[in-house]
């Protein structure tokens, strides 16, 4: 797609008249006196939790903001192969996928050896990996990505739209509360016209804050951000511009001789790019602010960066100059560390609440929206009862860990980007580029790997699928559906919708005939009073309600015959009792793609394999693994009334 030709116009590019391009968005009225979940902040991480949340109308959800209205430039655009990946759980995956501007290549440009003070290019590398993920890395406006979730809550079960212009003044937790009480009492300020002053009183259950780096619900329960500066300054502006510089729409990583550094990043549209720009080097406990740069000292930097191409600067869409800093706070929710065996959280914070980085690995955003999905299903799975609260312990565990890697990544990117002191003649180039490389799989997020626990196993059957690694993401891999040959990413059935899945792999030869392998789990999964199905599922919902099983066969699809498969892999559901065909999948041979070779899964044995909500390797089982498989899911959740 291109827009932004005459200017830049905020909203959605497929409405001809800008002035219609922005819609409504926001509640009216007072916030709810008692919510299940209070959501602060309407960033990245807030707005993915109240999308997940608002899957589930019987969980009363309020989400309140600040600012006056929604965002509508500015700020993050990178967005990580295995974000989309969680896009594409929430809907809007393909939607993303036509608006924005895809990353293929990066290339890397140094100080010319016979005339230092031009650059020339000095490598070019492709982006992300082959194999790596079905999805691409993206470059799109965060306010997109805003609009998209506010999409989402809009058409929900729950039809989620935040409370804007309030600001949260404080919160108190009651101690010795029970589960069903809402402990949790906030205050907020209205800060609309009409109601300017206005204190609001409300209680929840759980208050998660996603309100930025300077957040109010951290400080309220005591937490803080602890980390060193890197004094390093940088600016960041989305321009409309005119060029000569020839790799203006790839990804670009300069070093100059005596500018600095810059990087070039094309946004969506065919015409927009942003520039990060190095500035200075900033003495200790120095404030970029005290510099009083403007957006032409940025323009300025990024000519002479440039330099011997020229740049022509027609539209400032948005800027801003930052300082580098790494920042972590302890733990991600209120509850002490010595006290995680008697207390239950009440209070989390996600995103830049707890961890603050550099913007140029493209990692803030990205990292933010992947605390809130892993924190989303949980408080799901609390309040609707189908686990006990203490697996929210798991959420703290879980993602500081993740976030103290991106940290320390984050560091050693950032220094290999500044530019060292004196006579930079770019010979840190050839670094640049092998460290991009090496570490390509955690820009793109694909790297996260949660520890064993009671959400993640031990891998004793790691062998049986080499590719599911327990405790990475789910790779997806391209599949023919069984029912009507339609070839689809298996991966792609994993909906942002709170229900574990079980993948089951059939062996050599397992067609699902009676006493195989196959038949036999499904007909424990849907029989037997040991099953977590059985066990973990309300009577009178779907089967497929909390768990939901899923086969691949290494037949092809013209081999195995659909009216002979187990009742459990041809669910009756809803009303009418209808049944469901999309359970089943075949290797899709026509394209050369076979599920069994891509991801390394045993041939002769099979194997199944168990995935969280949001989209993780939990376990690892032999097909026969009946008991194991009961008893992980007794760990996780509990009995059905």
């Amino acid at each position: 797609m291109q827009f932004h030709l005459n200017g830049f116009e905020p909203g959605d590019p497929e409405i001809a008249d800008p002035g219609e391009r922005v819609a409504s968005s926001g509640t009216p009225g007072p916030v709810p006196a008692e919510v299940d979940v209070l959501i602060v902040g309407c960033g990245p991480a807030g707005l993915t939790l109240a999308a997940q949340l608002a899957a589930f109308p019987d969980i009363k959800t309020c989400i309140v903001e600040r600012k006056p209205s929604r965002l509508l430039r500015g700020q993050a655009d990178g967005v990580a192969c295995r974000t989309m990946e969680m896009f594409n759980a929430f809907g809007f995956g393909e939607r993303v996928l036509k608006e924005a501007c895809w990353i293929t290549e990066t290339t890397f440009w140094r100080p010319d050896d016979r005339k230092p003070e031009h650059i020339v290019r000095s490598g070019r590398v492709q982006d992300v990996e082959d194999g790596l993920s079905e999805m691409p890395h993206l470059i799109l406006n965060q306010a997109r990505v805003h609009d998209c979730y506010l999409d989402v809550m809009r058409k929900s079960p729950a039809k989620l739209e935040p409370y804007y212009s309030r600001r949260l003044l404080d919160l108190s937790i009651a101690s010795a509360a029970r589960f069903e009480d809402h402990a949790v009492t906030v205050r907020l300020e209205r800060l609309d016209a009409g109601h300017e002053g206005e204190i609001e009183s409300i209680k929840a259950r759980y208050v998660v804050g996603c309100d930025g780096a300077r957040s109010t619900v951290r400080k309220s329960i005591g937490r803080e951000l602890r980390g060193d500066s890197a004094n390093h300054a940088w600016g960041v502006m989305d321009i409309l511009a005119v060029t000569d510089f020839p790799d203006i729409r790839f990804k670009v990583l300069i070093q100059s001789a005596g500018d600095g550094s810059m990087i070039v990043i094309p946004r969506e549209g065919g015409y927009l790019v942003r520039l990060y720009v190095e500035l200075a080097n900033l003495d200790a406990g120095e404030r970029i602010a005290s510099r009083n740069i403007t957006s032409d000292d940025l323009i300025a930097k990024a000519r002479r960066i440039l330099n011997p191409y020229t740049l022509e600067v027609k539209e400032i869409a948005w800027w801003s100059v930052y300082e580098i800093g790494q920042r972590l706070t302890d733990k991600f929710d209120d509850v002490p560390a010595d006290e995680t065996a008697t207390r239950l959280p009440r209070v989390f914070i996600a995103g830049d609440a707890c961890h603050t980085h550099s913007p140029k690995a493209g990692q803030g955003m990205n990292v933010s929206m992947q605390d809130a999905f892993n924190l989303g299903w949980k408080l799901a799975a609390v309040l609707r009862r189908r686990s006990a609260p203490h697996l929210l312990h798991s959420y703290s565990a879980e993602r500081q860990a993740v976030a103290r890697e991106l940290i320390d990544f984050d560091r050693e990117w950032a220094a290999i980007l500044a530019s060292a002191k004196g006579d930079n003649k770019g010979a840190d180039a050839a670094q640049t580029q092998d460290y991009f490389v090496r570490h390509g799989r955690y820009t793109a997020g694909t790297a996260t790997h949660y520890g064993a626990s009671i959400l993640t196993a031990e891998p004793d059957h790691q062998h049986l699928a080499r590719g599911f690694v327990i405790g990475t993401r789910f790779h997806s891999a391209p599949v023919v559906r069984l029912a009507d040959a339609k070839p689809v990413h298996l991966g792609h059935v994993a909906k942002a919708d709170g229900r574990f899945r079980i993948f089951i792999f059939a062996g050599a030869g397992d067609s699902a005939a009676a006493n195989a392998p196959v038949r036999s789990l499904c007909d424990f999964l849907s029989e037997s009073p040991k099953s977590p199905i059985r066990r973990h599922t309300q009577a009178g919902t779907d089967i497929d309600s909390v768990i939901d099983v899923r086969a691949v066969f290494q037949q092809a699809h013209t081999e195995l015959a659909i009216e002979t498969m187990p009742p459990l892999l041809l669910p009756r559901k809803g009303r009418y009792g209808l049944i469901d065909y999309e359970k089943m999948f075949c290797p899709d041979f026509r394209s050369g793609h076979d599920i069994f070779a891509m991801r390394g899964i045993d041939r002769d044995m099979g194997c199944m394999v168990v995935v969280r909500p949001d989209q993780y390797v939990a376990h690892v089982l032999p097909l026969d693994g009946h008991a194991a498989l009961a008893a992980y899911f007794d760990g996780v959740m509990l009995r059905a009334a």
